[in-house]
């Protein structure tokens, strides 16, 4: 049986905001090709963490390596190179109102040497196609976009570069239950297509059960536990087991065993 190659690796991470501390000695592996969801009550900086990790933030303490950079005292050109290497969508798809859909993806594209416009134009609407969303949608501001297009179009900016590693910050909040099991049904797709790993922050249920192979549970400023579903419903702790076996975990829980979720 072969060993999973770990490609983001967190050790001792602090992260804190003045005497607030949101992180403390906080450990999590994410191995290649994998969807691991992170969950976590309230408060328990699942957002923070992505953030940390993708060097958006800089943690107070602690380490972090991800395809083999050392994040904390990398070079300018060593994270520029990681970053080609990554995409992030965050919440609603953070695009530039005054871009078009098409314009916003071939943002990251911008920065690679020898690129005409006509080829960053094609491989944006590629990304585009690929993310779900119709042909004309590329030239559409993201004020003409339903919320749901707002993510599409946010995903296909985040796979511009074919990235190795691509960070979900609530990719199903707000969406109705049909748009959300369709983008469930996206992520996986994609990942299993393209050999993407995936690092979804979360609190759909649903989700979780649709998508991820490895969940990571925040609570009490670390990394909890990880595991698979199966794993979370052996754990004792009243937050996970609140979580993992109330009704709505026993609801979702249901409907994807009877091949249908959302409903």
């Amino acid at each position: 049986m072969s060993v999973a190659e770990t490609v983001i690796e967190v050790r001792g991470l602090r992260n804190q905001f003045g005497t607030h501390v949101v992180h403390d000695g906080l450990d999590l592996d994410v191995y290649r090709g994998e969807i691991l969801g992170v969950v976590g009550g309230s408060g328990t900086g699942k957002s923070v963490l992505l953030r940390s990790i993708t060097g958006l933030i800089t943690p107070a303490a602690g380490s972090v390596r991800m395809l083999g950079t050392e994040m904390r005292g990398a070079s300018e050109a060593e994270l520029d190179a990681l970053a080609e290497r990554i995409g992030v969508m965050f919440q609603d798809g953070a695009l530039f109102s005054s871009l078009t859909v098409c314009e916003n993806v071939m943002v990251p594209l911008s920065n690679v040497e020898g690129l005409d416009a006509r080829t960053r134009e094609a491989l944006a609407r590629l990304k585009i196609s690929l993310s779900g969303l119709p042909w004309n949608a590329g030239d559409k501001f993201p004020s003409e976009l339903s919320g749901g297009m707002r993510k599409r179009a946010g995903l296909a900016r985040a796979l511009a570069l074919d990235p190795e590693i691509v960070f979900l910050d609530e990719p199903t909040a707000g969406l109705d239950p049909i748009g959300a099991a369709a983008f469930d049904e996206l992520i996986r797709g994609l990942s299993r297509a393209l050999g993407l790993t995936v690092f979804l922050v979360t609190h759909d249920l649903d989700t979780l059960y649709a998508t991820c192979d490895r969940i990571a549970v925040l609570a009490e400023k670390r990394v909890l536990v990880t595991g698979t579903l199966d794993d979370m419903l052996e754990v004792d702790h009243p937050w996970v087991r609140e979580y993992f076996l109330g009704p709505r975990a026993r609801a979702a829980r249901d409907a994807i065993a009877a091949g249908h979720g959302r409903e």
